[in-house]
């Protein structure tokens, strides 16, 4: 049985493999394909100008559409019902961390009415396949991803924190970080379906569509389903709305824009979700640890923009997420920042 140390070593080490594995394998096709690196930023002073609830969260993306599906991986994908693989199937590879607060971060005691101190450090490997319809148009998107990490003091979220507000926030100190949840691996299965060309429409030089999309996700972490949609406005039909960090309205971190040329654009979306347990919430699955009762409803509204220049997309999209537990004070409010190359 592995202790703690081992265990967070393990974890390091196969997210290092699946990145160096996919990163080398990118540059030897770089001549011929391109792949894209997005690096995202979400934090509430993006947003709200506050300190609390969802307070941080990084995720870095490696995509490729012509690495090869890790061994394993396939074999779980074929027992995910409706998740096909195809010739036209890319694969990706993230590392990420989450950070949760209670409202007010100066005090050193877990206050017994809001959310428990919670990091989360993980790392993916996620496919997505496209589907067509018979005259060749897009139907649909698919995207199952794989996550491995920990919950605990091993997932650094106090040195992140601090070191955030030290060096570069000039931020209050957090001094609640002793309460957090105890070590525990987790593992999260998400799905979620795109339609990106459900309905659209061009408006001169503007080009118009609309995004449902379904989403589920099972693990220890977090179990939830949702649906919602996204209405996008931009100068180009091939261009995408970004990547966020999960549980998020869906994006990619890929896009067909032209070379040397610019584009923009807007767009705004609406999520619902059913939350059947959020390891943030409800506290560790197999040891005591403290807990807040959850609502079992949340929705997420957002805004944002993106410009793209040749090989470069940046985003930044405005959240606003309703309650997620019954003492809340308020909605959290964040923003997300999101850089993407292509290569």
């Amino acid at each position: 049985m592995l202790n703690k140390k081992e265990s967070l070593l393990f974890l390091f080490c196969l997210s290092a493999l699946f990145f160096v594995s996919s990163t080398a394998q990118a540059q030897e096709l770089a001549s011929e394909n391109k792949q894209y690196l997005s690096v995202s930023h979400e934090n509430d002073m993006f947003g709200g100008d506050s300190d609390r609830y969802y307070t941080s969260g990084v995720r870095i993306t490696w995509f490729d559409s012509d690495i090869e599906v890790p061994p394993g991986i396939d074999m779980l994908a074929d027992k995910i019902p409706t998740f096909d693989l195809n010739d036209k199937t890319f694969t990706f590879y993230t590392f990420g961390q989450n950070l949760y607060t209670p409202a007010d971060i100066r005090v050193r005691a877990q206050p017994q009415n809001d959310r428990p101190w919670a990091a989360f450090l993980y790392g993916s490997v996620g496919l997505a396949t496209p589907s067509y319809r018979a005259d060749n148009s897009l139907s649909h998107v698919d995207e199952l991803e794989f996550t491995l990490g920990v919950v605990g003091p091993e997932a650094l979220g106090e040195q992140s924190q601090k070191f955030i507000h030290k060096h570069i926030s000039d931020s209050p100190i957090p001094q609640g970080w002793d309460n957090q949840l105890d070590f525990e691996p987790g593992f999260i299965v998400s799905w979620q379906r795109r339609f990106p060309f459900e309905w659209e429409e061009q408006f001169g030089p503007v080009h118009a569509r609309l995004e449902p999309n379904l989403s589920a996700s099972l693990g220890n972490i977090r179990t939830n389903i949702g649906a919602g949609a996204t209405l996008v406005f931009g100068s180009d039909r091939e261009l995408d709305t970004p990547t966020r960090v999960r549980p998020a309205i869906p994006g990619t971190g890929i896009f067909l824009s032209q070379d040397d040329t610019f584009n923009w654009q807007l767009f705004a979306g609406i999520e619902g979700r059913l939350v059947g347990r959020d390891i943030f919430l409800d506290g560790n699955s197999f040891s005591n640890s403290h807990s807040v009762d959850k609502e079992y409803t949340v929705g997420d509204l957002s805004t944002g923009i993106s410009l793209f220049y040749d090989d470069y997309r940046l985003s930044y999209t405005f959240n606003v997420r309703s309650k997620e537990f019954k003492d809340q004070d308020e909605d959290s409010i964040f923003g997300s920042v999101t850089l993407t190359k292509r290569f």
